[in-house]
């Protein structure tokens, strides 16, 4: 089955971090774009939908908690499909986990992220996608 290239939106505050994992994730086939705040990825995300973001959560200004709750509220007034919302972070105490929750983040991974396990992540979700 052909399937089309994920599309993954990176929203990263630091440049380097957000740099070096869209190109490992562009290595994987996956089509990447990058935002450094909250308002940039929420222009991104109207300009172009994505199918996962993965989204720091220390963001200057507005954070990725109240970025994931006005995502999850643009989408469930639409019939759009809401891309997967993936923490990724340094912030990986119980209460963080829980704020995610809350905010509609479907996943909460914390930094260092194991390149290989979100690779097997993002495999698993093309998979469901693409079905």
């Amino acid at each position: 089955m052909e399937t089309r290239p994920l599309r993954v939106l990176v929203v990263e505050d630091h440049p380097h971090t957000a740099q070096t994992t869209a190109h490992l994730l562009r290595k994987y086939g996956y089509h990447v774009d990058v935002a450094v705040n909250g308002i940039a990825a929420l222009d991104a995300l109207q300009a172009d939908p994505v199918d996962v973001v993965l989204l720091d959560l220390g963001l200057p200004g507005m954070d990725g908690w109240q970025v994931a709750k006005r995502v999850t509220e643009d989408w469930s007034n639409t019939n759009g499909k809401r891309p997967l919302l993936v923490a990724v972070t340094g912030y990986g105490q119980e209460e963080d986990r829980r704020r995610s929750a809350q905010a509609g983040i479907d996943l909460h991974l914390t930094k260092p992220v194991d390149p290989r396990q979100l690779q097997n992540l993002l495999n698993r979700f093309h998979l469901i996608v693409a079905e």
